[in-house]
């Protein structure tokens, strides 16, 4: 890591912050989820002491199995604005391979049974327009962009002392140089299954992966330039958006953007899992792959093979946007904190006006994550991934959000970008 990017760390470090206070969900046996850090393996492999009885710790953003989509009813007909009109950016009225959102005035967040605390509640937002990429940035995209400007992400490199330590328990020891290697978290899966509590079953840390190799040094992106990169950190997301011209989107942003001109529907495309037994997002459905976390025997290249898809496999969403749930994870640009609905809704309460374009609060507080400190840096991620099930994660809704170490690169996390150029003539 440069100098220049450890700096902007130290300066950008969250103070510690209050106790959330949302009520618990309806849930039953615990689970640990996905890890939101590097530093869960490495400093496991320091000796560090881990806090919570959970198998190195973890991101507790999932606080509980959650109910079966299928067992849930729905919360009736989403309500519909006007039928949205698609207007793709030609390069000429508009930036190409975009499309406008018209911005507007919509509830953010979920009351729904299946909404966690962190999404509750469903509060008043405003956001004006903005073009946002049709989909994800893809591998051939981040191609050009490293040989443009010779980019090395941050899988490549060896990880830096300070942005682990600012993600562990306080007297965490500094791992062995002989550890602090270019690596990437990536899901290996199982091969039968297992207790769902714990991740590290299914999840390595793996030298040598990155964008180019997002399993590890025996994989490629060979034959895969219309899938969405991944093993790409926020802090490379950033850097390719400052080449691109453009920028990460807000929170709110991509939740408006998600939810593609439906107020409060279930998922993007409205309130059905699957419309007339039509799959609508490359998640991990147990009736065509099984039950997670394992991994069929089939050929990478066979149908239902556990990873990423082709951009656009599955229909867009009213605003022609393809792949705001499932496939990756998408960076954004907030902070994220737990509690931040709940701030934003008690700050409006009473006022009877929208919250006028927010852009996050200006810390992180995770009291979830029992293996690091609840103000560790944390970035938010939306729209949840190939991984996604109705057994162990709930994320492919537009208000599922959680939080990553930004400086955390995993074989599930990409992002797609927006801009802030005039709006289409006419």
């Amino acid at each position: 890591m440069s100098k220049q990017q450890r700096n902007r760390r130290k300066a950008t470090r969250p103070a510690t912050a209050a106790t959330v206070t949302a009520r618990a969900v309806e849930s039953v046996e615990a689970r640990a989820p996905a890890p939101s850090s590097r530093r869960n393996f490495l400093t496991a492999l320091a000796g560090a002491a881990v806090a919570g009885g959970a198998a190195y710790g973890g991101m507790a953003w999932w606080q509980g199995r959650a109910p079966v989509a299928s067992q849930v009813a729905a919360p009736g007909k989403a309500s519909h604005r006007a039928l949205p009109t698609v207007v793709p950016g030609d390069g000429v009225n508009g930036p190409k391979g975009m499309v406008w959102v018209p911005g507007g005035e919509f509830a953010m967040g979920s009351d729904s049974k299946l909404a966690q605390p962190n999404e509750k509640p469903a509060h008043p937002v405003r956001v004006r327009g903005f073009w946002m990429d049709r989909n994800h940035v893809t591998n051939a995209q981040f191609r050009e962009f490293v040989k443009a400007t010779g980019y090395i992400t941050t899988a490549e490199q060896k990880p830096d002392w300070e942005t682990i330590r600012v993600q562990s328990p306080p007297g965490t020891p500094r791992p062995p140089d002989d550890m602090l290697v270019p690596a990437a978290m990536v899901f290996v899966g199982t091969d039968r299954p297992v207790n769902l509590n714990d991740w590290s079953q299914w999840w390595q840390l793996v030298p040598g992966a990155n964008w180019k190799a997002p399993q590890g040094p025996a994989s490629s992106i060979e034959g895969k330039d219309d899938h969405p990169v991944v093993q790409v950190s926020y802090e490379d997301a950033l850097a390719f958006a400052k080449w691109a011209n453009k920028r990460l989107p807000t929170e709110a942003e991509w939740e408006f953007a998600a939810r593609g001109g439906l107020e409060q529907a279930t998922y993007a495309w409205g309130d059905d899992y699957q419309p007339g037994g039509q799959p609508m997002a490359n998640i991990w459905d147990k009736s065509a792959k099984g039950r997670f976390p394992v991994v069929p025997k089939v050929s990478a290249k066979a149908g239902g093979a556990i990873g990423t898809q082709p951009v656009g496999t599955f229909l867009p969403n009213g605003y022609g946007l393809v792949d705001m749930t499932g496939n990756a994870w998408q960076w954004v640009a907030d902070w994220f904190r737990a509690d931040y609905f709940q701030q934003q809704a008690k700050a409006q309460q009473g006022k009877g006006t929208p919250i006028d374009n927010p852009t996050g609060p200006q810390d992180s507080w995770d009291p979830d994550d029992a293996g690091a400190p609840p103000a560790a840096p944390r970035r938010v991620t939306r729209g949840g991934s190939f991984l996604c099930n109705e057994d162990y994660c709930l994320s492919y809704r537009p208000s599922a959000r959680r939080g990553n170490d930004p400086f955390n690169p995993m074989s599930h996390i990409g992002f797609r970008l927006v801009s802030d150029a005039p709006r289409p003539a006419g």
